[in-house]
């Protein structure tokens, strides 16, 4: 496309601007879907889930805004061009919540923790890239292939809500999509509490934001450009295990949107983390904890790539697709982190 830059490096650089967006979200903003999970089960707050909802719901108004102005062709992304697996979604985000929940953070999460020095998490990144790869492309791949097979979709409905409805009354699907994503925004404002955060709200939008650049720079370097690359928006499961093999293997492999995703994540948590004066290092002194931690990095890792994605892949990029998938894997996501929570806080010894 230019003769600067490879379409390879460009949309890895598209990718890390929406990382950095993100990493200061979540250093600065407190944008965390463990942290919002605990206040909304322990924490009698709702706070950071509605930071959450807002984040969806300005994201699907980015992302069917796009559609709408011919900038976007929804069906070109992974969630929309394979048939979903009910199955699959329901077992992945069950396993990834749960892992979640022991590792005490999501991948995007654990990722920002170590751009503000936390080694624990730089080992929960590390396990989960390396878990999600033996599943995805290492020695546990024909397995997930063979019980868990992924088709295209072909001739059919796009696996999404708003192409179901679209189908059903001749409506257009970007006006279902911008519909839908407005009644989702106006009902995660629809709390005094929050609408008097206007922090909260600004980097919830900003979230949203880093996803909807991910499709649309990735869309135009792939309509555009001379290299047929996927358009793709951000999550942290399989991309931190392509990160960790680009850093070994970069002279000889391209970059890529998931390598700059996950370089900005870090590189905007540092930043935040300077900005706010929290970067420090940490290192685990508890042997039990880092026990706890690598097992549920693992789980993270694997249900990620069952459930076709983690609580950004599938939580914003999918949901901001309106794919059948998203909500599935995040109620399931939030399922796993609720029971993983309960052993590790209350136990499950029945209450006397």
């Amino acid at each position: 496309m230019f003769d600067w830059i490879t379409d390879e490096a460009l949309v890895a650089l598209i990718g890390m601007g929406g990382g950095i967006l993100l990493g200061l979200a979540a250093r600065l903003g407190r944008f965390c879907t463990m942290g919002a999970i605990e206040d909304m089960l322990y924490g009698g707050s709702d706070l950071r889930m509605r930071m959450w909802v807002l984040a969806i719901g300005v994201s699907i108004l980015g992302t069917f805004g796009l559609a709408a102005l011919g900038a976007l062709e929804l069906e070109t992304s992974f969630y929309l061009s394979i048939r979903w697996m009910p199955v699959a979604a329901i077992l992945g985000g069950l396993m990834f919540g749960y892992g979640m929940a022991l590792a005490g953070n999501c991948g995007y999460g654990a990722i920002a923790r170590a751009g503000g020095g936390d080694f624990r998490a730089f080992v929960i990144v590390v396990i989960m890239g390396v878990s999600a790869y033996l599943v995805l492309a290492g020695p546990l791949a024909l397995l997930r292939a063979s019980v868990f097979p992924q088709e295209d979709v072909v001739n059919e409905i796009p696996p999404g809500l708003a192409h179901l409805l679209g189908n059903a009354t001749g409506l257009s699907v970007p006006l279902i999509g911008l519909t839908i994503g407005a009644l989702i925004t106006l009902g995660a404002l629809a709390s005094r509490r929050f609408l008097e955060e206007p922090s909260a709200i600004f980097w919830s939008v900003v979230v949203a934001l880093a996803v909807v650049s991910g499709w649309a720079g990735s869309y135009w370097v792939s309509a555009n450009g001379f290299t047929a690359l996927p358009v793709v928006s951000h999550s942290f499961s399989a991309p931190v295990g392509e990160t960790l093999l680009y850093a070994m293997t970069g002279s000889a492999r391209a970059p890529s949107f998931a390598v700059g995703s996950v370089a900005g994540v870090a590189i905007g948590a540092f930043i935040g983390s300077l900005i706010k004066g929290h970067f420090r290092w940490e290192a685990c002194d508890d042997p039990r904890e880092l026990r706890r931690q690598i097992i549920g990095a693992a789980l993270m890792g694997a249900g990620a790539v069952i459930a076709l994605g983690c609580t950004i892949g599938q939580g914003l990029s999918a949901f901001s697709m309106l794919a059948f998938s998203a909500p599935l894997v995040f109620a399931s996501i939030i399922a796993g982190a609720a029971l993983g929570l309960r052993q590790l806080i209350i136990g499950f010894q029945p209450a006397e």
